[in-house]
């Protein structure tokens, strides 16, 4: 399993099988057109994406585009100015066609402020992926271990927590399917 779908797992990991009904309620699974912009630095997005398959690029468009990073899928997007709230610093464009389960900005804060189990589940899910992204960008540095080695990454999680990411990927082929059919 590529790094990008065990990230979505440990968001996954936290939410109930009502919380993937909701998504697929709500949220819209869209194309992506290779070279299409999907958030742009500095400009606020309007929702928050799954990426379900694809290849986009991260980069600075204020500085010559210069790539910070590659999402695949089984990522998020937008997660960082959806929690923030600020425009994003980077701009997210499709190298590939790619396929996103786009999650409306209006509706998920809505639902946030009127369930507050989802919330807690949902922004906990949210802690879990920014924490492993931060852990990722401290070991490119060059203070731990090598990011190439995933399963030794996933090892350093406690046994429940493999468990629950098991759950998880079973959860997200799930909600991939059914985003399909809806």
């Amino acid at each position: 399993m590529r790094l990008g779908v065990k990230k979505i797992l440990l968001f996954f990991s936290e939410l109930n099988n009502s919380d993937l009904d909701w998504f697929v309620q709500k949220g819209k699974l869209e194309t992506i057109d290779p070279g299409r912009v999907l958030i742009r630095e500095g400009q606020r997005s309007e929702a928050m994406y799954i990426v379900v398959s694809g290849l986009f690029s991260v980069n600075i468009e204020s500085q010559d585009r210069k790539e910070l990073a590659r999402i695949s899928g089984g990522e998020i997007i937008g997660e960082v100015s959806f929690i923030d709230t600020r425009p994003p610093l980077a701009s997210v464009r499709a190298i590939e066609e790619s396929v996103v389960l786009s999650l409306p900005r209006v509706q998920l804060l809505s639902k946030l402020k009127q369930d507050t189990d989802f919330a807690s589940r949902f922004y906990r899910a949210i802690c879990l992926c920014l924490s492993d992204r931060l852990r990722g960008t401290v070991s490119r540095l060059g203070y731990g271990y090598d990011v190439d080695d995933v399963d030794a990454h996933l090892g350093e999680f406690g046994q429940t927590m493999i468990s629950n990411l098991e759950l998880a990927e079973a959860k997200l082929n799930w909600l991939i399917k059914n985003a399909k059919e809806a």
